[in-house]
């Protein structure tokens, strides 16, 4: 584990954000980094399909470069649509 410096605006944002969504400020920091990580990996996708994806990754045994290349068809990434 280690420590991530942010804004203090980003901060406020996240905790805004994760008492919403019923989630600490941590978790909500990790949900938004790995939305933004498979939006980067992935351009084509989007929002819901990231968010099905999520869940399979999890499914798949959690969040790492292996499980989420696993979990992303070749075909249906250049589709905008990942492996049911």
């Amino acid at each position: 584990m280690g420590i991530v410096k942010i804004s203090d605006q980003m901060h406020e944002s996240l905790r805004l954000a994760g008492t919403a969504l019923s989630r600490s400020i941590n978790a909500q920091a990790e949900h938004w980094m790995r939305v933004g990580m498979l939006a980067e990996l992935h351009p084509q996708l989007r929002h819901s399909d990231i968010c099905q994806l999520l869940i399979r990754i999890e499914q798949a045994g959690g969040f790492d470069l292996r499980t989420v290349a696993a979990c992303v068809a070749p075909e249906a990434a250049t589709a905008g649509e990942v492996r049911p």
